[in-house]
């Protein structure tokens, strides 16, 4: 079985769901709070039920195709396109492959384009081929992909990553299988604790507090480049079993010092992480963060940790969940089925306030839609289907009796054939 398919198993003027005021939850941690910022349109706010009567539910005030602004940034609507590893970079660099791959989302009208996981360190990659943004020279690369992405009106994203344990392994379409010394194309791998992802895989060096500080700084210094390169939102993957997730679930972290033991202790690296980007993110742009809200398994993370670490990351300035599942250990029994995630956003968005994307096996432009106008998220995070169909959102429109918004070098002809 492969490491790292995520999910293996298978404004103005825009109405602002997030409406009544609520005393903000109580930190369970000491870790300091961001100054307060600026546009922040989720302090102290309670998410409102979007359908009100059937009235409403036949002509909803939010829809799939309704803007949404976070901070100073607006989506033209509520499609993002998920982070998805191509596999394909070369020492980390982005290449054609990459732009024209994302570009043709952009151009299919999404509202997002997420750049895959693009590693912090060279050691952080699941494989050779990962994208990376650990040195300058990879900026440039990136920015002509979020300059392209821009200019189609979609909002540029890129997720920030590092696999932890999960690293150092083969691309999927040769077997996904661990790469165990340097002469397979492999290195050494590091995590909270040495234990393995499969049995037959190296140990994890497990890391002393230096290492913690030094990740720490790498996230930083990759915010910097990522924002240098023009993208308008970043992404903190703390998902799928890699580093950022190994910390927080007891089924990866046995450590007993500050990172590890109590619910305190296993969020303090993600809590530390996530204030160190806010502070460097500028206060208009958003911050996401991606998590696993359960790893499946009795004893391993779950939802009841994933709202009170959720409220946490709200207090520091995270604009937006998003809500995957699994991926800590190989052999969770997932209950796969259309939307199976989508319960864990809205109750993340419900009980922690806080926007929520959701994502899992969402292929329908109605379904996708009834996500959004039934408040189960503020976005609707799509992955192998647009891979499938990399103009889903321009049918989407269609599907929803809405016209299309074609790119004028397409629309011109496209109109004019359908007249």
């Amino acid at each position: 079985m492969s490491h790292y398919d995520e999910n293996k198993h298978d404004t103005a003027g825009n109405p602002d769901p997030l409406s009544k005021a609520t005393p903000a939850a109580t930190p369970v941690t000491k870790v300091a709070t961001a100054a307060p910022i600026s546009h922040h349109r989720l302090s102290n706010a309670v998410i409102q039920p979007q359908c009100q009567s059937e009235h409403d539910r036949e002509i909803p005030e939010v829809d799939l195709m309704s803007p949404l602004t976070l901070r100073s940034i607006t989506f033209r609507n509520r499609i993002a396109m998920s982070p998805m590893c191509m596999y394909s970079a070369q020492d980390g660099f982005a290449n054609d492959f990459h732009l024209v791959h994302l570009g043709s989302r952009a151009i299919g009208g999404v509202g997002l384009v997420v750049v895959e996981a693009t590693a912090v360190t060279a050691e952080g990659r699941i494989s050779p081929g990962d994208m990376g943004i650990w040195q300058d020279e990879h900026i440039e690369p990136l920015a002509r992909i979020a300059r392209f992405v821009e200019m189609q009106g979609a909002i540029p994203g890129i997720q920030l990553a590092h696999a932890g344990r999960k690293a150092s392994c083969d691309a999927p379409w040769t077997g996904g299988s661990s790469l165990k010394t340097p002469a397979e194309g492999g290195w050494s791998v590091i995590g909270p604790s040495p234990l393995p992802f499969y049995a037959d895989d190296p140990v994890p060096t497990p890391m002393l507090e230096t290492d913690i500080e030094e990740c720490i700084e790498a996230w930083g210094a990759a915010a910097r480049r990522a924002l240098n390169a023009g993208f308008k939102m970043i992404e903190l993957h703390a998902a799928h079993g890699y580093l950022m997730h190994e910390f927080l679930s007891p089924l990866s972290n046995y450590r007993t010092d500050n990172y590890g033991g109590s619910l305190a202790n296993r969020m303090r690296l993600l809590l530390r992480v996530a204030k160190h980007l806010r502070d460097i993110i500028p206060s208009e742009l958003p911050f996401f963060v991606r998590i696993s809200a359960t790893d499946w398994v009795d004893g391993g993370w779950d939802m009841e940790q994933s709202i009170i670490l959720c409220r946490e990351l709200k207090l520091l300035g995270v604009d937006l969940i998003d809500v995957s599942s699994g991926g800590v250990i190989p052999d969770a029994r997932i209950p796969v089925a259309r939307g199976y995630q989508v319960q864990f956003a809205k109750r993340i968005r419900d009980e922690a306030q806080i926007h929520t994307g959701g994502v899992g096996l969402i292929t329908d432009p109605q379904y996708a839609d009834e996500i959004i106008t039934t408040g189960q998220a503020d976005l609707v995070f799509i992955g192998r289907e647009l891979l499938r169909e990399p103009y889903w959102a321009l049918k989407a429109q269609h599907a929803l009796a809405i016209e299309p918004e074609w790119p004028v070098q397409y629309g011109y002809a496209v109109k004019r054939r359908a007249k």
